[in-house]
């Protein structure tokens, strides 16, 4: 728990760019909230390797939002139906269906096709609200935090002890 705790702290410290950390807290927001062995996260994860994102913060935030996807769940679920039971769409659906490229992709499953959607609507909001955060953090709560007790305290103990470890 120390250690992911101290990921975390350097995450946030680092020299990073704030999009980068952002991005990386998207891109594991879509992994984690979409069902795990869908096709199109591979996509992701190729995503997160090919471009430069805080890979220590796409690991933690993907544990995060694994455990929160299963609240997501029902209203992904019953938005994929909506969308897939949508009788204006039932042509669109057909066509797709028919191709092996998109039959692998399994659109048709509503939980991966409410949790898609979902995710495509969230992703931008998402990105510009973690971006903020990490820099106000840096800006404002970092130095506040910095000169407190705890702070002083916890530099210290195994808190520091494991933040250090990481940097070799």
């Amino acid at each position: 728990m120390i250690t992911l705790l101290a990921k975390l702290l350097k995450a946030l410290n680092a020299d990073d760019n704030p999009s980068q950390i952002a991005l990386a807290i998207v891109l594991a927001a879509f992994m984690g909230i979409t069902p795990l062995y869908s096709p199109h996260n591979l996509i992701v994860l190729l995503a997160v390797l090919v471009l430069r994102v805080q890979l220590s913060m796409f690991i933690l935030s993907l544990g995060v939002f694994t455990v929160f996807a299963y609240l997501l769940d029902p209203i992904s679920d019953t938005l994929g139906l909506a969308l897939l039971h949508a009788q204006s769409l039932q042509g669109l659906w057909t066509s797709l269906y028919n191709n092996d490229f998109w039959r692998l992709l399994a659109f048709n499953n509503s939980l991966v096709m409410g949790s898609v959607v979902l995710m495509l609507f969230l992703s931008l909001p998402l990105f510009f609200i973690s971006r903020w955060l990490v820099t106000n953090y840096r800006q404002h709560i970092l130095e506040w935090v910095q000169k407190t007790r705890l702070a002083t305290w916890l530099k210290s103990g195994k808190l520091l002890a494991a933040y250090n470890g990481l940097s070799h």
